[in-house]
């Protein structure tokens, strides 16, 4: 069975990854890619992910530019110190340049003209902050139907990463996030941190895929920003492959086990701001309260086989 996707995204390292999870696998169709601010600005995660579909050798798949800024503040934050200054550890260069132009038009009229040009209902893979996707949801309330699943990688249900309780996707643009996660207009899917941390990868995981063939070699040349960051995380010589996670359950459904839970994003500037609101009681609890329900029903990732999801992207990003 063949998945029809689209990658929302804002390269990174990740995402990298991401994509080429995504790009190289053969029950995968890629409809197209469109990118947002985030990781670093636009233009470069936009050139980033061009050039990651170059290195896949997939110029068939459209790219198109979205937000390069929250819907409502002004000021999006970068992950520089995360991701190096060009989102690819500085290594973006190395990357083959893309032959295909940008699309026309920008992320939200692609994302509304491959979900009109499909028979088939179509998964949307945000990666990055959820601008583009509230926009869509907002602007086509009618291409809603066509929209199997939105599977995102977002959010935190214990800690942040950006601030105490907030993880960079949902903090970037909180409101967006709202918009995608309590409206409950179309299935969504969130891939909390709390679940990617321990999916993480160690040094003989990226030596063995830097062994596999040209393209694990470039993709792991991305990542000496992120393994410097992530040492200091995780305490160990590894990384989190946070978006592939992501990929992975929109392309196998079911290889993240969850639970369908109540989801609100905090959206006031508060601490909190950015933090999302699972709401993890019983629900019989939840029917018993006189507080109501906050959020509209998620599925929330909680738990997979690790080692079964390492061997999934290990398998995948070495077909090349």
């Amino acid at each position: 069975m063949v998945t029809k996707l689209v990658i929302d995204t804002d390269p990174g390292v990740d995402d990298a990854f991401a994509i080429a999870l995504a790009a190289l696998s053969e029950d995968v169709e890629l409809l197209g890619v469109t990118t947002v601010f985030g990781n670093v600005g636009l233009d470069n995660t936009t050139r980033n992910a061009r050039r990651v579909l170059a290195l896949c050798k997939r110029g068939d798949v459209p790219v198109a530019e979205g937000a390069a800024r929250p819907l409502v503040h002004p000021h999006p934050h970068r992950a520089r110190y995360v991701h190096g200054v060009d989102g690819l550890s500085g290594r973006s260069a190395a990357l083959p340049e893309p032959e295909r132009p940008v699309e026309r038009g920008g992320a939200v009229r692609l994302l509304a003209r491959l979900l009109e040009d499909s028979d088939d209902p179509v998964t949307i893979v945000p990666v990055g902050p959820l601008t583009n996707i509230a926009t869509l949801l907002a602007a086509r309330p009618d291409l809603h139907h066509k929209i199997e699943r939105v599977v995102i990688m977002g959010g935190a249900l214990l800690h942040g990463n950006t601030s105490a309780a907030a993880e960079f996707n949902i903090w970037s643009d909180p409101e967006a996030a709202q918009r995608v996660l309590g409206g409950g207009e179309v299935p969504c899917v969130l891939v909390p941190m709390d679940l990617t941390y321990r999916c993480a990868v160690d040094r003989a995981w990226l030596d063995a895929l830097a062994a596999s063939g040209p393209v694990g070699a470039a993709l792991t040349a991305l990542t000496p920003d992120y393994l410097a960051h992530y040492r200091k995380a995780l305490g160990w010589d590894g990384m989190v492959l946070h978006d592939a996670v992501a990929v992975a359950e929109a392309i196998s459904p079911g290889i993240l086990r969850t639970e369908a839970v109540p989801v609100a994003v905090e959206t006031s500037f508060g601490p909190a701001r950015g933090a999302t609101l699972v709401d993890q009681r019983r629900p019989e609890l939840r029917a018993d309260t006189e507080v109501p329900e906050t959020g509209a029903p998620v599925s929330v990732a909680v738990d997979t086989d690790v080692d079964a999801l390492r061997t999934f992207f290990a398998e995948r990003l070495t077909l090349s």
